[in-house]
């Protein structure tokens, strides 16, 4: 697995999918729009301020609502490394995985990241460094099928990995 390392873009609780991707933009799945409209209603002009690699930072029930499959890709497609949140809706969990978006929990990190912070997160090791403040937080470790699945990009690749 690999070492994620970004600028923290934070948001609060209950960020449903509507909100990380609007309904109205689904037709379109491509990459391009999926990122052009990735949380347009909830940071400013998200799409554009943002860099590849940065890192988003949510409250509790972080991809609530529907269960598509949509909004993790559009969070994937705007640049986005990794997710850090204090939980998520766990159908939001399953479709991250599924699609090779690496997401963590770290409700005590959550709390004292700011936006703008310089992070750093070890998934192999559960380790996040805030680096703005100095300070170490632990994050759940994924089980070694699941960094598998995030290593080879999404669960199909991993399945025809899988299949001889």
């Amino acid at each position: 697995m690999t070492n994620y390392q970004g600028k923290a873009w934070k948001v609060g609780n209950d960020v449903d999918t509507d909100l990380i991707i609007a309904a109205k933009y689904l037709n379109d799945a491509s990459d391009e729009n999926m990122r052009e409209h990735c949380l347009e209603n909830v940071i400013e002009d998200f799409a554009n301020v943002i860099s590849p690699g940065d890192i988003l930072v949510a409250g509790k029930n972080f991809g609530c609502g529907s269960s598509r499959e949509h909004a993790p890709i559009a969070i994937k497609a705007a640049g986005i490394s990794v997710v850090v949140a204090k939980s998520f809706a766990r159908i939001f969990y399953r479709n991250s995985i599924n699609i090779g978006l690496p997401i963590v929990t770290a409700p005590e990190a959550v709390d004292e990241i700011d936006h703008g912070d310089e992070l750093k997160i070890d998934v192999d090791t559960g380790e996040l460094v805030n680096v703005t403040k100095g300070k170490t937080y632990k994050t759940e470790v994924f089980p070694e099928f699941i960094k598998e699945i995030i290593a080879k990009g999404n669960l199909l690749n991993y399945v025809k990995g899988q299949v001889k």
